[in-house]
């Protein structure tokens, strides 16, 4: 935890309110976000119990496995909610963007321009917290492998259709969730806490009704006071007003209501069945009418299932609907079409694997894979920490406080000449006056962060390098020296330098992130570390189905 962070959390302690972390919105939120809020069998994440889910805050659509130890019915249910969740992440598929980019011949080395299909926007899926990531993770790698009735072998338990197909969504939405920066899928509680402190732990701060709590204090108390409320108050029967969901549930919950509707429910079912195929009372005079009444009890066993369920869920779709509103009320920071961008190209190309007939996601990857994967993630942390801090001046005020970087106000710019070359360069001096206190020692490296201060500025200072001259901690002043971003005359180009008064910001970590060593290609792997791959099995065994 930064000094920042603490110090807003010791604020929202205070105060009695969250308080906020960012002053702009570093996460892309879709115009039309899939909201999915999970439920999972005490005691087994992997076997689901519920889902509700939705585009339209009033109208959420609920599925629920009537009994989690039913094979059958937990397939069932992952086919109804495919039937809901894969029209929509298809439905972005259609309209593309062509984007000119080149190829090279490995052979001849040659580079052919082509034109690469880019869709134009990509789904995004939000839920509760973390937990809810992890669990919709599971329910991929359970189902991708599934096999089906229209496979060549279908196996004793074939499944649906679509529910491998959805297995490979949620298995790459939630590999992607794990990239530093992306939107694709977001939990709620992460969202929150990245813009918002409040004066509670990182693992309470995974209550989102807790979390919410110090952003509507309840009259007359304090986010701490509503916050225990919401984890502890219940009501007349013994329910948590606000249960937790995503996807763990209340044991007393589970006890008092969940436990006896299920109860009800298979006897109800149980007693249908014995009448519909008992011989012995096909006869009796009033057997259809005992039969529909069996029906009857059956329907309102159903019905009584899906309202205790129904209002574990539902206080948890409010709030994450109510902490999409705080977030949309946030304007975007400016590099979040850049990263959205980036989820576009992940979900094209896994559009274009699906197209391909390509084969589902292995259950573990090979050296290679992992280390691009482990090399794509850093370097997209790297990233993403240098964009926030240039889109945000509370993101920024971070990187000061921790001493690699320091704002201040231009005292003087002296020009001066680098004369060693054939022509000399310039290399003039900028003196600043700072109240930080960088880890400035002379020679260091630095750059200069932020847009160019006049519109007739060249190459933006931006990308301005510099190296430290001087540093006076007693007078306040930090002397560098400009080494790019001027042009190429012997004069600075106009409105390149900085001038007295101007307001600037150098940071000592560099603003564009290195590239990392290029990786053998998977059959040049040695075996060492895995390779080369063979022909590997991915299917589960039925022991590993629901693990």
């Amino acid at each position: 935890m930064s000094l920042l962070s603490t110090l807003a959390r010791l604020e929202a302690v205070r105060s009695g309110r969250a308080e906020p972390l960012a002053t702009v919105r570093h996460r892309h939120l879709s115009e039309r976000p899939m909201v999915v809020v999970p439920l999972a069998a005490a005691g087994e994440s992997g076997a689901p119990l519920a889902v509700l889910l939705g585009t339209d805050r009033s109208a959420p659509r609920l599925h629920i496995v009537p009994q989690p130890l039913n094979r059958t019915q937990r397939f069932d249910f992952l086919a109804r909610v495919a039937a809901d969740l894969l029209p929509y992440l298809e439905s972005f598929g259609g309209e593309v963007e062509q984007i000119e980019g080149s190829t090279t011949d490995p052979a001849t080395g040659e580079k052919t321009q082509v034109l690469r299909e880019l869709c134009a926007d990509a789904p995004q899926l939000i839920v509760p917290n973390g937990s809810s990531v992890r669990h919709l993770a599971l329910l991929g790698r359970s189902t991708r492998f599934r096999r089906t009735a229209e496979d060549a072998d279908p196996g004793p338990y074939p499944a649906p259709t679509r529910v491998p197909l959805l297995g490979r969504w949620l298995t790459h939405l939630t590999e992607r969730a794990q990239v530093p920066g992306s939107s694709l899928l977001l939990p709620m509680t992460a969202l929150l806490a990245r813009h918002w402190a409040t004066g509670q732990s990182h693992l309470e701060d995974q209550h989102l009704a807790a979390q919410l709590a110090w952003h509507f204090p309840r009259p007359g108390l304090t986010g701490t006071e509503t916050a225990l409320l919401a984890e502890t108050e219940r009501d007349a029967q013994g329910r948590l007003t606000h249960p937790p969901a995503g996807p763990v549930t209340d044991p007393r919950f589970d006890e008092l209501l969940l436990a006896p509707a299920i109860t009800r429910h298979d006897a109800a079912l149980a007693a249908l069945a014995a009448l519909q195929e008992g011989p012995a009372h096909a006869e009796h005079p009033d057997h259809a009418a005992r039969v529909e009444q069996a029906r009857l009890q059956a329907d309102e066993a159903s019905e009584q299932l899906h309202t205790v369920l129904s209002q574990a869920l539902l206080p948890t779709w409010e709030d994450v609907w109510r902490g999409l509103d705080l977030l949309y009320a946030l304007p975007p920071a400016a590099h979040l079409g850049e990263r959205w961008e980036s989820d576009r190209w992940s979900y094209t190309g896994h559009r274009d694997r699906l197209a391909a007939g390509e084969p589902p996601q292995p259950k573990q990857d090979d050296a290679v894979t992992a280390a691009r994967k482990l090399a794509q993630r850093e370097r997209e942390q790297a990233r993403l920490d240098v964009q926030e801090a240039l889109d945000d001046p509370l993101a920024m005020a971070e990187h000061r406080l921790a001493g690699e970087a320091f704002a201040g106000t231009v005292v003087e710019v002296t020009p001066d000449y680098d004369t060693s070359g054939r022509s000399p360069k310039p290399r003039p001096l900028v003196t600043v006056r700072t109240a930080d206190r960088p880890h400035a020692d002379p020679g260091r490296e630095v750059h200069r962060a932020g847009g160019s201060p006049r519109p007739e500025a060249g190459g933006g200072p931006s990308a301005q390098k510099a190296v430290i001259v001087e540093s006076d901690p007693a007078g306040g002043t930090v002397t560098v020296r400009l080494l790019s971003g001027m042009g190429r005359k012997k004069e600075p180009e106009p409105g390149s330098l900085p001038e007295p008064g101007d307001r600037i910001v150098f940071t000592l970590f560099e603003l564009t992130p290195r590239q990392s060593a290029p990786l053998p290609e998977p059959d040049d792997t040695p075996w060492t570390h895995g390779g080369p791959p063979g022909a590997a099995d991915h299917s589960l065994t039925a022991a590993e189905e629901w693990e």
